[in-house]
């Protein structure tokens, strides 16, 4: 169903248990910083929209978007001033906290370490880590991680902001 078409069936009721839990969806920082890019790329141009996307119908109430400490740390760092305020407050009003929905800290914790020791940088394994804790679909720009993601069998959905778009039927 298109997307225009499943937002009108979800505010006609026609999908009232989708509307009740809205989707968990992570996305790592790289999809997040995807906006602030140099657009003259195509792939850039397309993933960014594909992010502002995504990040509309958080805001509509058909994805829950989580944050986690990771996210917190990465921002921090980051150099550029005004992405750095821009993204703490889109994940302050628009992220739900991670915590309060992880079951097993030491699991999530756990695995984290795993997916280190597998290869992924320490904040793309914490990254998957939590986005498999919390069900959620793992969406990033960053080739090498989802390569990762493929070899070591992540278990929950993940790719590109425009592969998410397509697989939810929003373009």
């Amino acid at each position: 169903m298109p997307g225009n078409a499943r937002q009108w069936a979800m505010r006609e009721g026609i999908f009232r248990e989708e509307m009740s839990r809205p989707k968990p969806i992570y996305l790592d920082v790289c999809a997040l910083q995807r906006p602030y890019d140099d657009k003259s790329y195509y792939r850039i141009r397309l993933e960014a929209a594909a992010v502002e996307l995504i990040l509309t119908q958080v805001k509509s109430g058909m994805y829950t978007m989580y944050r986690s400490p990771v996210h917190a740390d990465e921002i921090a760092a980051n150099m550029n001033e005004v992405m750095r305020l821009d993204l703490q407050l889109l994940l302050q009003r628009s992220g739900s906290s991670a915590k309060p929905q992880i079951k097993d800290a030491d699991a999530l914790e756990a695995r984290g370490w795993q997916l280190a020791a597998a290869g992924f940088g320490i904040a793309d394994a914490f990254h998957a880590a939590y986005a498999e804790a919390l069900g959620a679909d793992l969406i990033s720009c960053d080739d090498d991680l989802l390569k990762k993601c493929r070899r070591c069998t992540i278990k929950v959905w993940y790719g590109t902001p425009l592969d998410f778009c397509q697989k939810e039927r929003l373009i």
